[in-house]
């Protein structure tokens, strides 16, 4: 009996039947592989825009705003497909299929002739990441048993710091080592984009070696997938789904914008006249001021595992949701971006990002059922598409008709209504088992 519960733990994890520690490895292997890739192509923007596109300064917010926006339509029109899809054909093949259409999308995206054609490379990127993010969260819900879920989610922000961490401070970092040895500014991008595909194919391979195949559920009437989809929505019934839908608007919101405007806002002001730095400096800075965010994140994401198993999942979400009103609308009073108090608010920013994402994971694995998991886990990640879809159109016009920190503001006060919204509904969200026991 004591063998059967060893291969029922994975560290400090308790895992369902049927899942091994090969699983699980590849399982977290993902999550760092998926904020990799997304951090690395928000990031990597500026010098794309600058280096190799030659797109004036000025126009940067509108088409990282335009981008961010077909982007996340492409994945609205699929992330619940996918997550539907998932129930009937397995999460393996969904997963492994998503990181094909990154690594497609990322080798394509440097030879652009055009922000248009670029959209459609973003686009195709869109859907890629719409089924690897989708799986993600259902996995953790497949793989980890209700009470460990806090846990799992923990050691899933540990993953998201480290694939963060390593796109801010290794890829973001390749084009001056390629200069550095003889490299052209656009060959140095080009080869970039390349290391990043390499690594978008190698994982999307292990994952089709290590994650668990489908097990065929036997119903009595199998649903159909525009049904599924509809029972996602649905969903929304139980107040605790609907909270979590709300702030995986938020949650994914967050992490979008700073992937997005902060790397631009700090890159942009390093190549102002006042500072004078060049391209490829002004990125490093940059991305030592995000990987300071990622650091805190990497570091507190156990913390906000261990609470939100510890206490009650909705207080755990308004925890996290007040800390990205004060972090987020705090930029609002920054006036030198590469000054102390910048450091301070990404700490705060670091911790709601991974504050929001750990606990609202948490609370839409607690408050589904397995048959469904997948079509409700999809309208989840659809919520938080268009999270970033809002966030990117709102938070682009901000950018460059505002403020610099408009986009960020913007989302700290959406924060701020998930956090009034949970505690609202605290007592009237009922766990799943708790409702199914009833």
């Amino acid at each position: 009996m004591t063998t059967q519960a060893a291969e029922n733990k994975y560290l400090f994890i308790q895992v369902n039947e049927g899942v091994s520690g090969w699983n699980m490895s590849v399982f977290y292997l993902t999550c760092i592989a998926s904020i990799l890739l997304g951090t690395f192509i928000n990031a990597f923007q500026p010098f794309l825009f600058t280096e190799v596109m030659n797109i004036p300064k000025a126009e940067h917010g509108m088409v990282s705003g335009k981008l961010n926006f077909w982007g996340e339509m492409a994945i609205i029109a699929s992330v619940g497909v996918w997550g539907a899809v998932s129930d009937k054909i397995g999460r393996r093949t969904v997963m492994v299929s998503g990181f094909a259409l990154i690594a497609l999308a990322l080798y394509l995206y440097p030879g652009a002739a055009s922000v248009n054609e670029l959209v459609v490379y973003r686009m195709v990127y869109g859907v890629g990441i719409a089924a690897a993010t989708c799986m993600i969260v259902t996995l953790l819900a497949d793989y980890a048993v209700n009470k460990s879920r806090g846990k799992a989610a923990g050691l899933q922000g540990v993953c998201n710091g480290i694939g963060a961490m390593v796109a801010l401070f290794l890829l973001l970092r390749l084009p001056s080592v390629f200069q550095s040895n003889g490299w052209s500014v656009v060959d140095s991008g080009f080869a970039t984009y390349y290391v990043a595909v390499g690594l978008a194919v190698v994982v999307g391979l292990i994952s089709l070696r290590g994650l668990k195949s489908h097990e065929k559920i036997e119903h009595e009437q199998k649903p159909g997938l525009a049904t599924l989809m509809v029972d996602g929505v649905k969903a929304a019934k139980d107040p605790g789904i609907a909270l979590a839908y709300g702030a995986a608007f938020v949650s994914r919101a967050n992490l979008s914008i700073v992937g997005a405007f902060m790397t631009l806002w700090l890159s942009n002001y390093g190549t102002s006249a006042d500072v004078g730095m060049s391209a490829a400096d002004s990125l490093k800075k940059a991305g030592m001021f995000v990987g300071i965010a990622q650091g805190v994140a990497l570091l507190t994401a156990p913390l906000f595992g261990l609470l939100t198993d510890k206490i009650n999942r909705v207080n755990a979400l308004a925890v996290a949701c007040l800390l990205t009103f004060i972090g987020y609308a705090g930029t609002y009073f920054v006036t030198d971006p590469f000054g102390g108090f910048m450091i301070a608010i990404v700490i705060v920013v670091g911790l709601s990002e991974i504050g929001a994402i750990i606990t609202s994971g948490v609370l839409i694995s607690q408050q589904t059922a397995e048959k469904n998991r997948g079509a409700v886990i999809g309208i989840f990640n659809l919520c938080g598409a268009i999270g970033i879809l809002v966030s990117s159109v709102i938070g682009g016009y901000l950018f460059d008709h505002w403020k610099n920190a408009g986009p960020f503001v913007f989302v700290g006060f959406c924060g701020l209504i998930v956090f009034i919204w949970a505690l609202v509904v605290k007592n009237k969200v009922v766990p799943h088992a708790e409702q199914s026991q009833s």
